[in-house]
């Protein structure tokens, strides 16, 4: 009877349990999740009053700003490009809305162009990396000056206040549970992902991202598509603005500052590497997650906050090793 065995039956193939693994492990939003629970838990342990519902509704309002900025973030860095001014437009995007605000110009118009601000100047970070041939980094580094520059030019440095206006966004919970904000922020996430999974232009982004040469050569028109993603970040850009001057009620030149560091971080904890053409935005969803958790969690344990900068460092090196080795060994997507 052994004699009669075919020589692929004495062939050992992977058990089910090793291929869920590797498949696993594959979907770095997975690790994410597995981590963010074990926050959790962890936390709740040491101090029970981290599972209170005004607490973790406060989780879920902290990232909502952070979701939007991240989601434009992953379509940019996906095509291979960077943002780095967006604290900046934010920055003046708040007071613009601010000042239009106190001078009697409706809410709702004062958002719109707002969030044309945030657009336009987005899109002018992309159109001078187009012209100049220019690395985004340095373009969006050089602009970032020029933003925060025009916003204290146009306030002088001084907190422009709206007095209990705009509050309606962020005082919202639908249900009278989850915050408004927070549902914002999902439906940014669900835009970007339409985007990049069933439309022409999500296949150019990660066509571009990938090899722009060669995107060019298949006709796409690389630099026109730069622009364009550009906007579609200032887009989110600008809602982020919106939700934040409700949520604080005021504004300064420097409202937004940081903003541009955590979201790239988050988007690469997600799993989206540096180098663009692969990610996906349930990955940056998970990365913004795992970010409001550890800092609320931190807050909680009272970790010094200074040490808690350097967490979130270390954080981001970690991710970027655990996204290289799943690159590297699984071909993960």
């Amino acid at each position: 009877m052994n004699d009669l065995e075919k020589p692929q039956d004495k062939i050992k193939k992977p058990s089910v349990n090793k291929k869920v693994l590797g498949n696993l492990i594959k979907n770095q939003w997975f690790l994410l999740l597995f981590v963010v629970i074990m926050i959790v838990v962890f936390t709740g342990v040491k101090n029970p009053r981290f599972y209170n519902k005004d607490n973790l509704l406060n989780i879920l309002d902290q990232i909502s700003v952070l979701g939007l900025v991240s989601a434009g973030a992953t379509i940019l860095i996906i095509s291979g490009n960077f943002d780095i001014s967006v604290g900046s437009i934010i920055g003046l995007s708040t007071c613009i809305m601010s000042i239009l605000i106190n001078k009697n110009v409706s809410e709702f118009n004062a958002s719109i162009i707002g969030i044309i601000v945030c657009i336009l100047c987005s899109s002018l970070n992309g159109f001078f990396t187009v012209l100049f041939r220019t690395p985004s980094f340095i373009i969006s580094l050089a602009m970032m000056g020029v933003y925060h520059g025009i916003a204290l030019s146009i306030t002088g440095g001084i907190i422009q206040t709206i007095y209990g206006k705009m509050e309606g966004i962020a005082g919202t919970r639908l249900f009278d549970i989850l915050p408004l904000l927070f549902f914002i922020s999902i439906a940014g996430y669900l835009l970007v992902h339409i985007i990049l999974k069933y439309t022409q232009l999500g296949r150019r982004i990660f066509a571009v991202g990938n090899n722009p040469r060669a995107a060019f050569l298949v006709g796409i028109n690389v630099d026109l598509n730069r622009i364009i993603f550009f906007a579609i970040n200032g887009f989110l850009v600008g809602i982020a603005a919106v939700l934040i001057l409700s949520r604080l009620g005021a504004a300064l030149p420097s409202t937004g500052s940081g903003l541009e560091l955590r979201a790239i971080g988050s988007v690469v904890i997600g799993g989206v590497p540096i180098t663009g053409g692969l990610g996906n935005v349930l990955g940056t969803f998970f990365g913004v997650l795992l970010m409001g958790v550890i800092s609320n969690s931190l807050n909680m344990l009272r970790v010094n906050p200074y040490l808690q900068e350097v967490f979130y460092g270390l954080l981001i090196i970690l991710a970027v090793a655990v996204s290289s080795i799943r690159y590297r060994w699984f071909g993960a997507k």
